[in-house]
């Protein structure tokens, strides 16, 4: 007989048994990278982020696990839902506190519903999505979030009365490239030229960049790269700090292997870097920071050196973080995002069913939109040599 239990952290889950859960799906979502997010206090209940990990045991065995926060504000989930808490106060409803299903401050498609490989998923899913909405109606909470999920926890969410919200985010996708100029080859023209000129200014600016992962990673640079994070959140008026240095040194310790940092220096120091996340094909940018302000730095550091670095070591998809139209013209197109919301108030439930069915089909003219307006080239558009 299936046990559910609440617990109080991934931290009370055996490293092991939490990660053959994960084992094939989002690095965020293995054991190193939550646990230390708790260890280092980065979550925890004083910051509003109270790890309530819901699991499964089979004959004391776990076969199913749910990243789950109890949440005391709308901060770092990068799903908006400020509009609808304010709905909420308005109408005399106590919007928090939530339940959160995600990795904090991670917008990153992944499972969130997580099963063991050899048991039926297709059993579970609908007994998780279950204990959640039975778990918010239990202790009178105002619903249930489940951010950037994939697309059989999205039905079996919908199933249980959730309600799906469309986003999208640019994602760059190997096509064969075995070059950093094969992938010019496949932009248009204009956009082309456009990156060779940016990165000809790194050049004449004096800067160098590198891709280092895993063990080449030198100790110092940890230090260096906390900084690196806390440089655009000082410089930023919408900057939050999430992560403290503690977490960044448990980083080093448990989970350097799956770290790429890209640094920039001039005359040998450190200008600007971005820390990255490599799995099996994908490289996920996290965050971006600059000691100088140094013009198409961050073009070349977030977008232009990662593109490389996948090129090289033959990773087929590149997901640099949320927003920013930019990128789709260096090549990151549109993809869908998805993530659901049971609520319990009918009254609120209604009026956000209506606002997501709008926004649904905004989301959707504009990926269209986007994928129409592709930087690469149509086949047989034009020549891919120089202009």
């Amino acid at each position: 007989m299936a046990e559910i239990e609440v617990l109080e952290g991934v931290r009370d889950v055996a490293p092991g048994a939490w990660n053959a859960l994960a084992a094939a799906d989002s690095p965020f979502l293995e054991w190193e990278w939550l646990a230390s997010l708790e260890e280092s206090g980065a979550v925890g209940p004083e910051t509003g982020w109270a790890p309530k990990p819901l699991v499964v045991r089979d004959a004391g065995r776990l076969v199913a696990a749910v990243p789950l926060y109890l949440k005391g504000h709308s901060e770092g989930e990068f799903v908006f839902d400020w509009s609808w808490a304010d709905a909420a106060e308005r109408a005399g409803i106590a919007y928090y506190p939530k339940l959160l299903v995600g990795v904090p401050f991670t917008p990153v498609t992944g499972g969130r519903l997580l099963t063991a490989p050899d048991v039926d998923r297709a059993a579970l899913l609908p007994v998780l999505a279950r204990a959640l909405r039975e778990l918010c109606d239990a202790n009178r909470l105002s619903g249930v979030h489940v951010n950037f999920c994939r697309g059989d926890e999205r039905e079996a969410l919908e199933a249980e009365g959730f309600l799906g919200r469309l986003g999208f985010q640019y994602h760059w996708r190997r096509d064969g490239e075995g070059s950093f100029d094969d992938y010019l080859g496949r932009l248009r023209s204009k956009r082309r030229n456009q990156v060779r000129r940016e990165r000809r200014e790194i050049g004449r600016q004096g800067v160098a960049v590198e891709a280092l992962h895993g063990e080449a990673i030198p100790d110092e640079l940890f230090a260096t790269m906390f900084d690196v994070y806390l440089s655009t959140i000082r410089e930023n008026p919408w900057g939050r700090q999430y992560l403290n240095r503690r977490f960044f040194e448990l980083l080093r310790e448990r989970f350097r292997h799956r770290l790429c940092f890209v640094v920039a220096r001039r005359e040998g120091d450190v200008v600007a870097g971005t820390v990255n996340v490599q799995k099996d094909d994908a490289l996920y940018g996290r965050y971006w920071g600059a000691f100088e302000t140094l013009r198409n730095l961050h073009f070349e550091v977030c977008y232009y050196a990662g593109i490389e670095h996948c090129i090289e070591r033959g990773l087929d998809r590149f997901e640099p973080g949320a927003g920013g139209h930019y990128k789709q013209m260096r090549g990151f197109d549109a993809r869908p995002t998805w993530s659901c919301h049971y609520l319990t108030d009918p009254r609120l439930s209604d009026a956000v069913s209506r606002f997501l069915a709008a926004e649904r089909a905004e989301a959707r003219d504009a990926i269209d939109w986007y994928v129409d307006h592709t930087a690469f080239r149509r086949d047989a558009e034009e020549p891919a040599g120089e202009p």
